[in-house]
């Protein structure tokens, strides 16, 4: 089954860029700045971070930071948007094995990748898609956005169109994993592997029974 365009209400661009990076030696400060955005999260927390300690950290002027971003909110937004690029990649190649698959294995991934970048990813942990500083409206939370992404990614491997049922499953699978895994990290620094596998037993619970 080949997937259709949705017609859904736009989603708003998470990555408020100033200016989009067009030379390679532009897309490698752009990196730059969002690694030290990220080890700074890490250290000092979101109230704490500045565009100048983000300057000195990565090693370019602070009009380089600037350049990309008008404030802190835009450069931290940035970074969730590339976290929600580098998660789909990881999901992607995880499945790419197969052309098509069982919800329980694409499932799997989403939740396995999500808890390995929770684990090892520098910022993840403040930021992560976007939750812990949110932006825009509705239509532009994190959560949306994340769901609306996997429906893209999921819906071929899973043969199924992207349709509204599809999204609003993923969106009500999403909130629900969102909400239990922040549960687990709360509980203990690594995630508590008990409130994980219970996460794992619910998803798996609801989707049975409107995926199956």
């Amino acid at each position: 089954m080949k997937p259709v365009p949705h017609a859904t209400k736009p989603v708003p661009q998470a990555m408020t860029l100033r200016r989009a990076p067009v030379q390679q030696r532009s897309a490698e400060r752009l990196t730059r700045i969002l690694d030290a955005c990220a080890e700074l999260l890490d250290e000092v927390g979101y109230d704490a971070l500045s565009t100048r300690a983000v300057a000195l950290r990565a090693g370019v002027p602070i009009g380089s930071v600037y350049r990309f971003f008008g404030n802190k909110r835009a450069m931290a937004d940035a970074l969730a948007q590339r976290n929600l690029d580098q998660f789909t990649e990881r999901v992607a190649e995880r499945l790419k094995p197969a052309a098509a698959g069982d919800w329980r294995t694409a499932m799997d991934a989403v939740l396995d990748e999500y808890l390995g970048m929770k684990r090892t990813a520098p910022g993840f942990s403040l930021v992560d898609f976007g939750n812990q500083i949110p932006v825009g409206a509705r239509y532009a939370e994190p959560n949306h956005r994340v769901a609306d992404r996997l429906t893209d990614l999921l819906s071929a491997y899973l043969v199924r169109e992207p349709d509204e049922d599809l999204r609003r499953v993923f969106l009500v699978a999403v909130e629900s994993a969102d909400t239990l895994v922040h549960l687990a990290f709360r509980v203990s620094p690594e995630g508590d592997e008990r409130i994980i596998e219970e996460t794992r037993e619910l998803l798996r619970a609801y989707l049975s029974r409107v995926l199956d």
